[in-house]
């Protein structure tokens, strides 16, 4: 379990965070209750450093936020949620992340992908665009003196999926349409309430997304298309051989606290490295907040999976 490794690291993040305090709220952020989705998006945040497209479609883009600090700078590559629909999310999710994140000395690559309906979206194109935008960084990495053996993935609600996919994408067989040869290398995953297994999402997807979005994103049912569900399920690809941190809200009522406690089931069963932190009073949005209780938590984490080896 990363859980006691997390402790004992604790004065040696340090190091790369200085020991920040949580941010302050701004006026209109709640630190405790239920958040909801508008006042997520609500919380404030700066423009990013540079704007970059991985891709020639409108969505294959992502924000890079680089330290002032001289160096190399560890990478935290973020993926924002909302049921994987065009609608109901952008990249702008995880821009109070991405500055936090900044501000600890951690150069953040914000993704954007297609979502549904935009052309392209879904099977396999958002996983193509989630690989592409992965790996554009070997693209920019000597630009921006990025350190690509310190890289982690950040994702929330769908973009957790996305982002335990994308760790786990070097475990698909050759026959798949969304396989490539040298994925670049992840240090580990912070999944911010994602799911981890496309199949089990179909349990919560309609109290979560008002729609089955799961068989519109992948093409069919799981009977339809088994092999899609196996190839962009985590948990059909276990172990994934990187350490994966879960956090979860214990008042989440979109992404109930049994779909992280089956995850890590078996990925610990798998023999991976998980730690599942349950945040007392959060619900699903709170948890990708850096001026909620749970950020501590979540900086902590990635502090620990970048450091050095």
């Amino acid at each position: 379990m990363l859980r006691p490794l997390l402790r004992a690291a604790a004065l040696a993040v340090c190091g790369l965070t200085a020991c920040t305090a949580v941010p302050q709220s701004p006026p209109s952020a709640s630190v405790s209750g239920q958040m909801g989705p508008a006042e997520f998006q609500a919380l404030p945040s700066q423009p990013a450093d540079y704007r970059i497209a991985y891709g020639k479609d409108p969505s294959q883009f992502a924000d890079l936020r680089v330290p002032a600090t001289p160096g190399l700078h560890p990478v935290a590559i973020l993926i924002h949620g909302g049921c994987w629909k065009a609608d109901y999310a952008t990249l702008r999710d995880m821009a109070p992340i991405a500055d936090a994140l900044k501000a600890e000395g951690v150069a953040t690559w914000n993704i954007e992908y297609r979502r549904l309906p935009q052309p392209g979206s879904g099977w396999p194109g958002t996983y193509e665009d989630v690989a592409r935008g992965t790996d554009y960084l070997r693209q920019i990495a000597q630009q921006y003196q990025l350190d690509l053996d310190r890289v982690v993935i950040v994702g929330h609600s769908a973009g957790g999926h996305l982002a335990l996919w994308a760790a786990s994408r070097k475990r698909l067989p050759p026959t798949s349409a969304l396989y490539i040869r040298d994925p670049l290398a992840i240090r580990g995953v912070v999944d911010l309430a994602g799911p981890g297994d496309m199949a089990t999402e179909i349990a919560v997807e309609v109290g979560a997304c008002q729609s089955r979005v799961v068989e519109q994103f992948l093409g069919g049912s799981p009977a339809d298309v088994p092999e899609r569900y196996a190839q962009v399920s985590a948990s059909k690809m276990l172990p994934l051989d990187v350490p994966q941190v879960l956090v979860w809200g214990d008042h989440d009522n979109l992404r109930p606290m049994w779909l992280a406690e089956k995850y890590a089931r078996a990925a610990t069963t798998a023999g991976d490295s998980v730690d599942l932190i349950i945040v007392p009073g959060l619900g699903h949005f709170e948890v990708a907040s850096p001026y909620s209780s749970a950020w501590p938590k979540v900086r902590d984490a990635i502090s620990f999976l970048l450091q050095p080896q």
